[in-house]
């Protein structure tokens, strides 16, 4: 029997990509992908990483524009995680597009960082990389079992500056109100960017049913990031998905919500397979500040993804007489 992907989402993906970047994503739903990896610098120096994959026969492609960030082709990944660096914890396997948010995020070493999205771990381990394992990050995660994995990673990989809370993320914003410099909305999606067709899983619950689903608990999650976020502060905004109802339709709503009191900043991604936030959908017109977000389009090299950085002008906390 023939696998094949929604043709719903089909028709929805030929009106959100330009012809010409067609065929790049019709591929990358189909061809194997590339596996890419960083050094947990928690644990291990890039050198040495590299020297001993290298005894062991691998020989990792660097990233241009990530310096701890390397790539191997589809063939060697059974090695890879068969390899000495990946059972001690000094690499961490994760798609380019994944790492993205936390660059973009940038936190300053010393600072106090909401990852409120966290399982598996996979950027709050960065974070805690790009942090050099110092100042604070709260990572929560709501879903029990996905909580006990992100702990089991945060154990395992060594990251000394990490908290785990066991909570809803939707009422952080009212326990920690202003208490963060960076904010971290890795949010649960539709996952459109990580289809596979030799994964059927990875497409079988889409329908625009669960697009309208994830759009709220989305939308709930970001206001309890900005509450929580101190005026000046920056909150990044990442899904692993291209319906713009869950990216610029919910943004767009958050603008009108916080009028006056976010601002969207500029991205300057280094990556080629991106283009601007969307100016409307359906008859919707978004805010047009959110052509500063970046849809980042699936390839062999990394999944589908988007990603939008704000900055809080001002608080939002009530003044008290």
């Amino acid at each position: 029997m023939t696998v094949a992907m929604p043709e719903a989402f089909l028709a929805r993906l030929r009106r959100l990509v330009p012809p010409d970047r067609l065929p790049v994503v019709e591929a990358a739903f189909q061809e194997p992908r590339i596996t890419a990896f960083r050094v947990n610098t928690l644990k291990a120096d890039r050198d040495a990483v590299l020297a001993a994959l290298e005894a062991e026969g691998i020989q990792p492609r660097p990233v241009a524009w990530y310096a701890d960030a390397f790539q191997v082709p589809p063939k060697a990944r059974a090695a890879l995680l068969e390899s000495r660096p990946y059972h001690a914890r000094w690499i961490y396997v994760q798609d380019l597009a994944s790492m993205l948010p936390p660059l973009v995020l940038a936190p300053e070493p010393d600072a106090r960082v909401l990852d409120l999205c966290a399982a598996p771990g996979s950027k709050t381990l960065q974070l805690a990389c790009l942090m050099q394992g110092r100042g604070e990050i709260a990572a929560v995660e709501v879903v029990r079992p996905r909580f006990y994995r992100l702990k089991a990673n945060v154990q395992a990989y060594g990251a000394p500056n990490v908290r785990l809370y066991l909570q809803d993320g939707t009422r952080v914003g009212r326990y920690r109100p202003e208490s963060f410099d960076y904010v971290l909305v890795d949010a649960p999606c539709s996952s459109e960017g990580r289809f596979h067709l030799s994964d059927p899983d990875t497409f079988a619950y889409w329908s625009p049913r669960k697009i309208r689903e994830m759009a709220r608990k989305q939308y709930r999650l970001l206001v309890s990031a900005v509450q929580s976020l101190r005026p000046g502060g920056v909150l990044v905004y990442a899904t692993c998905t291209m319906a713009p109802e869950e990216n610029e339709a919910v943004l767009d709503r958050l603008l009108r919500t916080f009028d006056g009191v976010l601002t969207v900043e500029p991205l300057d991604l280094p990556v080629s397979n991106q283009l601007p936030g969307l100016e409307s959908w359906e008859g919707r017109s978004f805010h047009p500040d959110l052509r500063h977000a970046r849809r980042i389009l699936p390839t062999t090299e990394m999944e589908g993804f988007f990603l939008c950085r704000l900055r809080k002008r001002a608080s939002t906390q009530r003044a008290r007489h």
